[in-house]
């Protein structure tokens, strides 16, 4: 049996790095951390003792080549603070989103993608919208 203590990382694929720091780090507002010096660009992000590790790599087979918004495709999701901050302000940052606020998950979800259509989930839990 294996006995996990959490979840550490979870490994993107991206094209442009840059486009890519703008969105994480200005949009979703993510702390940047220090990155060991590979031989291959990407950068870190820091999500509460987790963390996103993006990587450049635009020939990966993971890059969707359909970029709509959908709720079965892979995707990490974020727990927020409020539904409607987090919602307004991708919608003031011109993200397009996908609302789900009475799922039957239990909890409200807005799905959004990054520049290179990797899919996110912001959620809270329903009784706290």
């Amino acid at each position: 049996m294996i006995t996990y203590k959490s979840l550490h990382h979870v490994s993107l694929t991206v094209t442009d790095l840059e486009k890519s720091k703008e969105f994480y780090g200005k949009v979703l507002g993510l702390k940047e951390l220090s990155r060991p010096d590979f031989d291959f660009p990407g950068a870190w992000y820091g999500i509460e003792g987790q963390q996103l590790h993006l990587i450049v790599e635009p020939s990966a087979q993971t890059i969707r080549q359909d970029k709509s918004l959908h709720t079965r495709e892979g995707h990490f999701a974020l727990r927020v603070e409020n539904y409607y901050e987090a919602l307004n302000w991708l919608k003031q940052n011109q993200i397009e989103v996908l609302e789900k606020p009475d799922g039957k998950s239990g909890f409200a979800q807005i799905f959004c993608a990054d520049p290179d259509g990797n899919l996110i989930e912001l959620n809270v839990d329903q009784k706290d919208l």
